[in-house]
């Protein structure tokens, strides 16, 4: 019941709709018609500016962090079973708290369950359970946009370069990463969901029509 309860509690604080409250207050729009019509921090930037964007992102992410970090602290010690396989370490529990506010974020009770990608937030949880790992993956997002100025190209190799850091760092540099197989499992199905809700902007990669951070939109 505990495990329920922090589920329930980490889906509603995912599902408060940053980007959306932030541009009905600062310019009396909803976020999702304007720019890309996505609901996340860099339409923001397109739509208010950097400033109120790192704002929703920041919030976004901590909207990760507190349900992986904190909230998932009520259902610790709960037995945890995954398709027939227990789980009863901390890490799964942190993560499946941190994925249920992703899915607040991607489907907002508050918003039609019309919401974001869920990157910030998935990086506020990761950065809870794991974070050498999410501080590869930053890196690995702010080079790739640094270089290609492709927030989405950006956003999908730093969700592939988690559970890739986790192999090198744990089956390479020897490393005893606690809760390694868990981590493992958990971020590699994360990143196939955030691929999977980045396919649009993948398809635009491929054709080259895909918008460029900083440059106006046509």
């Amino acid at each position: 019941m505990s495990l329920l309860i922090t589920l329930i509690l980490s889906y509603l604080v995912g599902s408060v709709p940053t980007s959306i409250i932030v541009t009905r207050l600062v310019k009396g729009v909803d976020i999702r018609t304007q720019g890309s019509g996505n609901a996340g921090g860099t339409n923001v930037v397109r739509t208010l500016g950097l400033g109120w964007g790192a704002l929703v992102i920041i919030i976004d992410a901590v909207k990760g962090f507190l349900a992986s970090a904190l909230i998932s602290q009520i259902a610790l010690g709960d037995l945890v079973q995954i398709l027939g396989v227990s789980l009863q370490d901390a890490a799964a529990v942190r993560i499946l708290a941190g994925c249920a506010a992703v899915a607040g974020h991607v489907w907002s009770v508050f918003a039609g369950f019309r919401g974001g990608k869920g990157v910030s937030t998935a990086a506020g949880m990761l950065l809870g359970v794991a974070p050498a790992e999410m501080l590869a993956s930053l890196v690995v997002f702010l080079v790739v946009v640094a270089v290609t100025k492709y927030v989405s190209l950006g956003s999908i190799l730093a969700a592939v370069a988690f559970p890739v850091t986790l192999l090198i760092r744990e089956d390479l540099m020897g490393a005893r990463i606690p809760d390694y197989l868990t981590l493992l499992l958990f971020s590699t199905v994360l990143a196939f969901f955030l691929i999977l809700n980045h396919r649009a902007n993948m398809k635009r990669l491929i054709a080259g029509t895909e918008h460029r951070f900083g440059t106006p939109r046509a």
